[in-house]
């Protein structure tokens, strides 16, 4: 917390870390789409005047750390960012795989988190999720 955006007659530091997965938790957010993606949330992003201060996109989940505005509700935001992602997605990749269908690709909800004074640990957390899950996977074999 050693800087603060400002506004007209506010100063913040709103940050919150946010998870959403794709409808049925399907396995797509690989290969080309994944690197493609990240470029897409952070102009979304902007275009709300947020910033992704730290990503990572799992197989089957976005895990994100984002600074939104006061003056923005997070469920405006992200629903923003959803929304347009998935018609994003629907028109460049749509033709080539039938699974994307516009607006249907993220599941409803999302999960948030205030970052508050843990903003080191979330982005620990947040940059060492894929290595977590494949610890977990492995222990998860011998049960």
């Amino acid at each position: 917390m050693d800087e603060f955006e400002s506004l007209s007659h506010t100063k913040w530091d709103c940050k919150y870390h946010v998870v959403f997965i794709p409808k049925c938790r399907r396995k797509t957010l690989y290969e080309e789409l994944r690197r493609h993606l990240g470029e897409v949330f952070r102009r979304l992003a902007e275009q709300k005047e947020s910033r992704i201060e730290e990503g990572h996109l799992m197989v089957d989940h976005v895990h994100m750390m984002i600074a939104i505005p006061p003056k923005y509700a997070v469920s405006q935001v992200i629903g923003y960012i959803k929304g347009k992602s998935a018609i994003h997605l629907a028109r460049v990749y749509g033709e080539k795989k039938r699974s994307f269908v516009g607006q249907h690709f993220w599941a409803r909800g999302y999960f948030v988190s205030t970052v508050g004074r843990d903003e080191a640990v979330i982005r620990e957390y947040i940059r060492n999720q894929e290595h977590e899950d494949r610890r977990l996977d492995q222990m998860n074999l011998w049960r």
